[in-house]
């Protein structure tokens, strides 16, 4: 009727020809591809992640791409003897997969690892760097898997761009350098100490300043090998071997790693753990991250208040946000680790009733100070002694959405900064075993994120998909910064859901947390103003640099919407095949 008061001339053929012919142009259309983003980081990485989605490769593949460059232009964040947690939407078919490829410890470790010989822990920085920090490196399998799933283009292909600026040199952006400058101890270390540093007319060591040239042979050479052997390159052969033998005559605290904790390392597919939120479904890996988790229960507690109506970054917010971060930080300290070593209860920990019997401990009046862990039903859980992390800053996160609707939210980590301060194959290789408890037990309490062979240290890695009410894909979010990850994701998803911000926007934030201890605020912004009226509400507030690098992607109305922290080097990327 519409076509015919529209058209009154036409017959009726002529209106069912019409008709047939906008269904077809609109099937074409809808077979279009679509456009891609990727966030990073670094341009660098984020232009070989894109050069893959340019050729027609998946999300899985412009990831390969992009940590492969990450291990070369951020190496003092994340790296190929590193690992790392991914987060993979499938389009298709609607599924949601959880890739592990933490770091495990070698067979030769003991609950005693980082104490002194009087039984006390060890100073982080004693722990830290040396051989016995070194964990098994897992992001190389589990990439190969991921890749095996969800990969278009030839596994050796993802490397060429990595290889290239390894052999032809890539310049130090303003946060290597500043790493490089700051670092204590790197200038002493075999290896690190050439490569990061050059000599100068005086005879002296020199770091690597912005804008200068670096080239890695070395690490070509590994990428080569991975390139062409798949994940064997890694762990076996000549790479694994150069692995072990610097953690085993490192000249700080050799360690145990072996080729035997090589050929036993498996990257693990998980179940993403997935909850409501107002009218959105958040997923976020599970165990042995407590990232996921703890961002789960910090918006089940949220979520019986009225954030929206409190306002963005208000004082009431304000509050009402670091104290549901505390009463999750505490839980996390008790009950989280690796979950196949511990019963970890993770049902009853998201637990609608339990979290709004935890909402209601909240006092809208004045802070609780220290939050203790909420008392759940199974008993196994309260038999643990708390936790004592010392998570450090450093990590990279990226975020990205192929021409197809896969998506990918990936954190990864040598630990660090510079992990353990050893190099092998052109790698920094990582420290991420110090993310155990240092302490086994605590009152006679064995610690649910002790040492033990095998075992997969406790980490804050919090890679987020969001999906709407309808199913559909929204948003990829995370954000490096050791156990500050898991408040800057979750100020971020609030400022998305509650507050209607876009992707610019709550990535922009000036950033506040509370890992049941001080309230920290970003220094330098506005939220020191609100200080004193924090303090007026029982908060003990402590202004420090923000050390978020989060990268994110939404899907607006309008079309796609991505940002990379300011705080560091990162950009967006967008385009089409």
């Amino acid at each position: 009727m519409r076509l015919n008061r529209i058209l009154p001339g036409l017959t009726a053929a002529a209106l069912v020809l019409i008709v047939v012919v906008a269904g077809f142009a609109w099937l074409w259309r809808s077979d279009e591809p679509q456009p891609f983003m990727i966030a990073a980081a670094n341009p660098y990485a984020s232009e070989a992640g894109a050069a893959m989605l340019r050729k027609g490769g998946s999300a899985v593949d412009a990831a390969i791409a992009v940590q492969a460059v990450l291990s070369l232009v951020e190496p003092e964040s994340s790296g190929l003897a590193g690992g790392a947690f991914m987060l993979h939407y499938d389009e298709k078919s609607g599924d949601v997969a959880a890739y592990d490829g933490r770091e495990t410890a070698p067979m030769g470790a003991t609950p005693a690892l980082f104490l002194d010989n009087e039984g006390e822990p060890l100073p982080f920085l004693e722990a830290m760097i040396g051989g016995s920090s070194v964990g098994t490196p897992g992001v190389v399998k589990m990439l190969w898997l991921a890749h095996q799933e969800h990969g278009k283009l030839e596994w050796g292909e993802l490397f060429q761009p990595a290889i290239k600026l390894a052999e032809e040199g890539f310049t130090v952006a303003p946060k290597l350098a500043e790493a490089i400058a700051r670092d204590p101890v790197l200038m002493q270390m075999p290896v690190a100490q050439d490569y990061f540093y050059r000599m100068d007319a005086n005879g002296l060591r020199v770091p690597a300043a912005e804008g200068d040239v670096l080239k890695n042979p070395a690490y070509a050479e590994t990428l080569k090998i991975i390139a062409a052997e798949g994940w064997k390159g890694f762990y076996q052969g000549k790479v694994a071997e150069e692995i072990v033998s610097t953690v085993q005559n490192a000249p700080r605290r050799p360690g145990t790693l072996a080729l035997s904790d090589f050929a036993a390392y498996e990257a693990k597919k998980r179940e993403p753990i997935c909850a409501p939120y107002r009218a959105y479904r958040v997923c976020s890996m599970p165990p042995p991250t407590s990232g996921g988790l703890t961002t789960l229960q910090i918006l089940g507690i949220l979520g019986n208040y009225d954030l929206k109506g409190m306002g963005p970054m208000t004082l009431t917010a304000v509050h009402f946000i670091a104290e549901a971060e505390k009463l999750a930080y505490a839980d996390r300290d008790k009950y989280i680790g690796d979950p196949d070593f511990v019963d970890v209860p993770v049902e009853e920990m998201l637990d609608s009733a339990y979290l709004e019997s935890r909402a209601n401990e909240i006092d809208a009046s004045y802070s609780m100070g220290k939050a203790k862990p909420g008392r759940l039903a199974d008993e196994r859980a309260m038999n643990w002694g708390m936790n004592q992390p010392v998570d450090m800053p450093s990590t990279s996160h990226f975020s990205i959405l192929d021409s197809n609707g896969n998506a990918v939210s990936m954190t990864t980590s040598v630990e660090g900064p510079f992990g353990s301060h050893l190099m092998a194959g052109g790698m920094m290789l990582n420290n991420q075993l110090t993310d155990f408890s240092f302490v086994p037990e605590q009152d006679g309490k064995p610690i649910a994120n002790a040492v033990a062979p095998g075992k997969r240290p406790r980490s804050s890695m919090t890679p987020v998909i969001v999906f709407d009410e309808d199913g559909e894909f929204r948003a990829a979010i995370g954000s490096p910064g050791g156990s500050r990850i898991i408040g800057y994701v979750t100020q971020t998803l609030i400022a998305l859901i509650d507050w209607d911000m876009d992707m610019v926007a709550a990535v922009g934030l000036p950033r506040f947390l509370d890992r049941n201890g001080p309230l920290e605020i970003e220094a330098g912004t506005p939220l020191e103003q609100m200080a004193l009226q924090l303090e007026e509400l029982g908060h003990t507030v402590e202004a420090r640099p923000a050390i978020s690098g989060l990268h994110g992607i939404l899907v607006m109305p309008d079309g796609l919407d991505g940002a990379a922290d300011p705080r560091r080097d990162g950009n967006v990327v967008t385009g089409q095949p």
